[in-house]
């Protein structure tokens, strides 16, 4: 349930004093065009009314939403015939823009906009010295009831939007960290397991030749010795994988491969990488590896461009060579290209591959914020 204050509409240029003004401004109306106490009367409980109705569809969902909503139309309509007041529809209007279900909208929008008009030339036949002397406040709420509620309505749809989309990239952000430790347990697996059996197996084997044949029992120590000393170093990779690679470091990486390939080289739009997601860099420094690494052995180029560019909040990188090109064929059955659109799956990012002079190879990733790990840190 909202505050009371909640009433009047935020986000419209307009103060609470304003509206507060638009409130009391029906009973001037009422007073200056009516000519009886019954009519004054009848007036002030309809303005009651319209705005007990109006703080109810506040607190209301569903069906009584919008019959608080057609009681709100039928008084706006009165107010306006009797007493030449039409202000009341630039409060339905806003009520009208925050109603979220399409359907329910664009009926109660049709429906206020129609009765507006059709109040309006009534009103003009009803009361035409009080219209043509606020004739161009009408002007501004017909605009006001025209626009309004669009206005409103996209607002509130893109905020939802928004919540969504911050609610997705949290989303992605986990399932990258569950991606990433089922890799890290998989690689721990593959790496010490086999060689931690192979040690244990080893170590009962010179436990047992230990007293009997010496020198086999050495040639077994010192087999387990090296196994242990390579585990060691397959784990301490992994550890350095895990660290990430920042994007900066791999294109000086792939640069000195280029140069050793002999193919001539050129980088541009340094200048928008800086300053990404940590996932980002490392999504996108293993797909410009991978890509070079095709370059270097199928492509038989003797050029390669990578460019980035951002555009409308997306980062574009491309990678153009001047080989031979590559078919749709080998495009969906390896070298590393499955790899890469797996990765960037996990970012909502796309792989685009055109083969015509050439191979053109265009990644684009979202550079939403994305939380990771350092940020959750904080």
């Amino acid at each position: 349930m909202r505050n009371w204050f909640h009433i009047f509409p935020k986000q419209t240029g307009l103060s609470v004093y304003v509206w507060i003004i638009f409130c009391i401004l029906p009973f001037y109306f009422i007073f200056k065009s009516s000519k009886s106490p019954i009519e004054i009367t009848i007036g002030i409980i309809m303005i009651l009314l319209f705005l007990v109705f109006y703080r109810f569809s506040f607190m209301y969902k569903g069906w009584p939403l919008y019959v608080f909503g057609a009681l709100q139309i039928i008084l706006c309509v009165a107010m306006t015939i009797l007493f030449g007041y039409i202000y009341f529809s630039l409060f339905l209007a806003l009520f009208i823009g925050n109603i979220q279900n399409k359907a329910g909208f664009t009926t109660l929008y049709t429906i206020h906009l129609a009765a507006t008009i059709a109040s309006l030339n009534l009103g003009f036949f009803f009361q035409t010295e009080i219209f043509l002397t606020q004739l161009p406040f009408i002007l501004i709420c017909v605009i006001g009831v025209i626009l309004l509620p669009l206005t409103s309505y996209n607002r509130n749809k893109q905020e939802v939007l928004e919540v969504k989309l911050e609610d997705a990239n949290k989303r992605i952000a986990e399932l990258v960290k569950i991606e990433e430790r089922q890799r890290i347990a998989r690689d721990l697996h593959d790496i010490l397991g086999q060689k931690l059996s192979l040690i244990g197996l080893k170590s009962d084997l010179a436990y047992k030749l230990v007293d009997r044949d010496t020198t086999s029992a050495k040639n077994e120590l010192n087999d387990i010795r090296q196994t242990a000393r390579f585990a060691l170093s397959e784990v301490r990779d992994i550890v350095s994988k895990m660290r990430g690679t920042k994007l900066e470091d791999e294109i000086i990486r792939v640069r000195q491969i280029l140069k050793a390939a002999e193919i001539d080289s050129t980088f541009k739009g340094m200048d928008t990488i800086m300053g990404l997601q940590i996932i980002l860099e490392n999504v996108l420094s293993m797909c410009l590896k991978e890509a070079v690494n095709n370059v270097v052995r199928h492509s038989k180029a003797t050029s390669c461009d990578v460019t980035f560019e951002m555009v409308d909040s997306e980062l574009i990188m491309r990678i153009k060579d001047d080989g031979i090109g590559i078919d749709e064929k080998q495009f969906n059955a390896g070298n590393g290209l499955k790899g890469m659109r797996e990765r960037l799956d996990f970012i909502n990012g796309t792989l685009d591959l055109q083969s015509s002079g050439g191979t053109l190879l265009t990644i684009k990733v979202p550079t939403v914020s994305i939380p990771d790990e350092e940020e959750d840190n904080r």
